[in-house]
């Protein structure tokens, strides 16, 4: 099945899971599962959260920034990707100068 984020309306969710600024989206849901795309300006975040009864995999298209998770903090940038397991939490901060874009599966 083919998904055009070109035809997905993009909503813009002020302090997202609790997180600072905005996350701008683009969300396919099938009621399983969530796949994105994702922006965060510079000193946006995702907030910190745990995810009880499912998994994401976030992989860095552009920009840099960190995530926050159990065991400590680690720097993302484009090509790195960031899994957190079910049962887990983290957070997502763009603490660089220019947007972070990110592709995202929660399943």
């Amino acid at each position: 099945m083919k998904i055009d984020f070109n035809e997905i309306e993009r909503q813009t969710l002020p302090q997202f899971k609790g997180g600072e600024g905005e996350f701008i989206v683009k969300m396919f849901t099938d009621g399983e599962g969530k796949i994105m795309r994702g922006t965060l300006p510079p000193g946006s975040s995702i907030g910190y959260h745990k995810h009880e009864g499912n998994c994401e995999i976030i992989y860095i298209l552009s920009g840099a920034g960190k995530c926050k998770y159990e065991d400590g903090e680690e720097t993302l940038a484009a090509g790195d990707c960031h899994y957190c397991p079910m049962g887990k939490s983290h957070a997502l901060i763009n603490n660089g100068v220019e947007n972070l874009e990110f592709f995202a599966v929660v399943k």
